[in-house]
């Protein structure tokens, strides 16, 4: 067999491998591998440990909230005394519960529909004065959140809508509408002029083209939009302390706030860590169910062209 084989090499072919050389792909997958979760390593220990550094204080107040502690409704082994507290405070948890839910998605639909059809006509529509008016709205950034306060609630006693949460819901719009008018402009921006071209080839109407075809393209960045609206609307507490001065029509981080003194000055810190739970957990939830249209929609300026 040797001899036939050495017959049959042609001049100038080159030479099989000797059998020992075979393993050495395997070794050097495995250099690679390791090379590449040393060089990895480094970011997987810092962003870790970041992560840990945001967590360690919500996982401490979630544990705490159902801890025993002196002074509060849970004493004696762990349970949910400190709920109970917060359920029975006042008006109830659920009517300041429902006071921040209808101020949240009172805000996030006004913030939506006004920046939508703002973000649309800044990025499509050219008309005199167009970057000076975006820069005036970009503007209401650079302007103190608490100075706006005393002059809206002026503002608000004269038209009636004092001490009312839908007033609060404005006021809270008013701030979320510069971010989020710049933040659709440029996913409006994104989204390349031939489809509302081909649209209007089609038959479709400004408008039939804005709802049927826009819409979805800038899916991401109202989602976006409608996420930082909510979170600083429901998390608000400057505005409604300013504005509301009725027990009954508190939004949650107020009723919490008072809820730490409610006892001859004596901090109720059981019950304010399960109210710090209950505002945490609807944040939460919707940030991991919309995490990845959240990343898309700031995503989709930096990625036009």
């Amino acid at each position: 067999m040797s001899v036939v084989s050495r017959s049959t090499a042609t001049p100038g072919s080159a030479a099989p491998p000797p059998s020992d050389a075979a393993p050495s792909r395997p070794r050097r997958s495995r250099g690679v591998t390791v090379a590449g979760i040393a060089l990895r390593t480094p970011y997987w220990v810092l962003t870790g440990s970041v992560g840990l550094i945001f967590l360690a204080p919500l996982l401490w107040t979630a544990v705490a909230s159902v801890s025993p502690q002196a002074g509060t409704n849970q004493v004696d082994g762990w349970g949910f005394g400190n709920y109970a507290t917060l359920a029975s405070y006042q008006a109830g948890v659920w009517r300041y519960l429902a006071n921040s839910a209808f101020v949240s998605l009172l805000t996030v639909t006004l913030t939506l529909l006004i920046s939508f059809l703002g973000g649309y006509a800044f990025a499509r529509f050219r008309f005199p004065g167009r970057n000076v008016l975006f820069m005036l709205t970009l503007a209401i950034l650079m302007v103190p959140y608490a100075t706006l306060l005393i002059p809206l609630y002026v503002l608000l006693t004269e038209v009636g809508l004092q001490n009312s949460l839908v007033g609060v819901a404005l006021v809270l719009t008013m701030f979320q509408l510069p971010f989020a008018t710049f933040l659709m402009r440029i996913s409006f921006e994104a989204v390349p002029r031939e489809l509302d071209e081909a649209a209007m080839v089609d038959g479709c109407s400004s408008f039939t083209a804005l709802w049927r075809v826009l819409l979805p393209a800038v899916k991401p960045g109202l989602i976006t939009v409608g996420l930082f609206a909510f979170l600083a609307a429901w998390n608000d507490f400057m505005a409604p302390l300013i504005l509301i001065n009725d027990t009954e029509r508190m939004t949650l981080p107020l009723a919490v706030s008072n809820l730490r003194g409610q006892v001859q000055g004596v901090v109720d810190y059981g019950a304010t860590e399960a109210g710090v739970v209950v505002l945490a957990l609807p944040c939460i939830v919707l940030f991991l169910l919309l995490q990845r249209h959240y990343m898309r929609g700031f995503m989709s300026g930096a990625l036009k062209g």
